[in-house]
């Protein structure tokens, strides 16, 4: 079997350096061939897809954070070549959700020997989204975050710190299954998936595999409770939640309001569109 690795050199401290970790793992398993590709800053998706077609790979691994999955997931779209995870980002919520280990050498091994399945995505405003998107505090949140120069969860700690003091409530407007909903709101999660990269699960229903995604409405902005979502595993007060679930949407919001997916912060909207991708990736899990 012939693996293509996609490493984004960004992802992961200073103190791993993954080729040399594939490189290594490889020496003795002479039945598969590794190929090693670095991404280049701000790489082009055809650029990427160029780069996977030519190495004509069996399977495709990610190393990265979920924007490298999310670039990936977009290279391979509808593509029957499985895509396995080297977890190698801040949070890597996605990893995490398929229960993927974090230690490099195990998320190898599950790379390279883990069986691949289906699993759905959601286009959200023509951005492939495989975890989660939202509008709101937590994408303010993920802006502030890309401001910071410190990674990991002490960046996420500062950045959350800014972000409590100047976000402000929106109001939203969306129709699920003929029933109208106009609300306040801190955030709207579009979640394909369950949780974000700190374990809480905002979407309890989700399952990747199945033909539904889940709208998080979550109505009240409570100090305590966007900390328990961003740092903790506890759950959050269903009193300050309203979950639906639905295969398209569209949102309005009454003023532009911060918007994310699978991390990456795209600027403000006024309107979210959303639509399930029916079996959208093979992935290794």
């Amino acid at each position: 079997m012939k693996l293509l690795f996609i490493v984004n050199p960004g992802s992961g401290s200073d103190e791993v350096n993954f080729n040399t970790i594939i490189t290594d793992y490889f020496i003795d398993l002479t039945q598969h061939e590794a190929e090693i590709y670095e991404l280049p800053p701000n790489c082009a998706l055809d650029t990427l897809k160029g780069i996977i077609n030519k190495s004509m790979a069996d399977r495709v691994v990610a190393v990265g954070g979920d924007g490298t999955i999310k670039l990936v997931a977009e290279s391979l779209l509808r593509s029957e070549i499985p895509i396995g995870i080297i977890p190698a980002g801040s949070a890597n919520g996605m990893a995490k959700e398929l229960g993927i280990p974090l230690a490099a050498n195990d998320a190898l091994e599950v790379a390279v020997n883990g069986s691949p399945k289906m699993i759905h995505a959601v286009s959200v405003n023509n951005e492939l989204c495989i975890h989660l998107a939202d509008i709101g505090f937590n994408a303010y949140l993920v802006k502030k975050f890309d401001t910071l120069p410190q990674r990991g969860m002490l960046g996420y700690a500062k950045a959350a710190w800014k972000a409590l003091w100047s976000h402000r409530k929106m109001e939203v407007a969306f129709e699920i299954s003929g029933e109208k909903i106009i609300s306040e709101a801190a955030m709207v999660v579009i979640a394909n998936a369950t949780m974000y990269g700190t374990g809480v699960k905002i979407n309890p229903e989700g399952r990747l595999d199945d033909e539904l995604f889940e709208v998080v409405l979550v109505k009240k902005y409570a100090v305590m409770e966007i900390l328990k979502l961003k740092f903790t595993s506890m759950s959050m007060n269903p009193q300050n939640i309203e979950l639906f679930q639905t295969s398209s949407l569209s949102i309005k919001t009454k003023h532009p309001a911060h918007f994310q997916v699978d991390g990456e912060y795209l600027g403000k909207v006024r309107s979210v569109d959303a639509k399930l991708i029916i079996n959208a990736i093979r992935i290794v899990a």
